[in-house]
């Protein structure tokens, strides 16, 4: 197959890293990176800066005045809602501690992965998240399934956002980690699991640049 059409499904728990090889490997081979987490971090945006609760009727009408796009930058992506640049908005910690509940609502999720497979329709994808691999692209040609221990992804997160300028307590985000993985994998919509034909790789104490090595040695065999 030719990698310029090649379909790339990264799943994984939060900070395994899925996000950051994914765009590397998307910028090597020169086809698109689908941030789907940043899609759903969206989605709980508004439904958190327009008080609707759990209302997916609301929140997804919002969503169509609002339609989520990515830009680029020369620190990264950005991610819009409509015309307002959300990218540092929907990285903060009432986003990060409310996605997991907003994006296990089957109506929201409904909508986005026909997003998401609107978009990878046209081959030439890498798209990272929890349910890839199983329910948005499950005849993906390629599916990878990062972990990482609870304690090294704090780490990541917590120098993430000291970069970000966002306050964090390490310890407090080991439990908010473990939590969040427990409910992306108990949830009863598209629930975080490795997809049988997914190629299981543990990222604890691995470089990134080898991380990508190895996915994109997967990609040229396929």
């Amino acid at each position: 197959m030719n990698l310029k059409n090649i379909r790339i499904a990264i799943d994984g728990p939060a900070s395994s890293g899925k996000s950051t090889v994914a765009k590397i490997i998307a910028k090597d081979f020169g086809i698109i990176y689908l941030d789907t987490g940043a899609m759903y971090r969206a989605a709980t945006y508004i439904a958190l800066n327009n008080d609707l609760g759990e209302d997916a009727t609301a929140i997804i009408a919002l969503l169509k005045e609002n339609p989520i796009a990515f830009g680029n930058s020369l620190e990264g992506q950005l991610v819009y809602l409509g015309e307002v640049d959300v990218t540092d908005a929907i990285r903060q910690n009432d986003v990060t501690n409310n996605v997991s509940k907003i994006s296990a609502i089957a109506e929201i999720r409904e909508y986005l992965v026909e997003a998401q497979r609107e978009i990878a329709s046209h081959g030439g994808i890498v798209m990272d998240g929890r349910d890839i691999g199983t329910v948005v692209l499950p005849d993906a040609e390629l599916k990878i399934f990062l972990v990482a221990s609870v304690d090294e992804r704090a780490e990541r997160r917590f120098k993430e956002n000291l970069q970000k300028g966002i306050e964090t307590d390490l310890d407090t985000l080991k439990v908010e980690i473990a939590e969040r993985d427990r409910k992306d994998s108990t949830r009863k919509v598209s629930p975080l699991k490795q997809a049988e034909d997914a190629i299981l790789l543990d990222t604890t104490g691995i470089s990134i640049s080898d991380v990508v090595a190895k996915i994109e040695n997967y990609a040229k065999e396929r």
